[in-house]
């Protein structure tokens, strides 16, 4: 578990953490565009609510909304824990 103050990838946090945006590092601009499109803007607060039992997707919660992604787009989140 991942202790507040830390920062990493939005990936690496357990169930019911929470975590603030810091940068999205995403080359591809179709992605980017589409995750700033779904509110995953700097500063927005993250929790993780749910994992599928293989692991991927995540569901997390953010701006009193639920949003289903897989693993590999959430590793491109760079987040602060909080």
């Amino acid at each position: 578990m991942k202790r507040t103050g830390e920062k990493c990838n939005l990936s690496e946090l357990e169930v019911g953490q929470r975590a603030k945006v810091l940068k999205l590092n995403e080359e591809n601009k179709a992605i980017r565009r589409h995750l700033l499109d779904m509110g995953i803007t700097r500063g927005v607060e993250i929790t993780i609510k749910k994992v599928a039992p293989m692991g991927d997707p995540i569901d997390i919660e953010l701006r009193d909304y639920e949003l289903c992604l897989r693993k590999e787009d959430l590793s491109k989140i760079e987040v602060e824990v909080i």
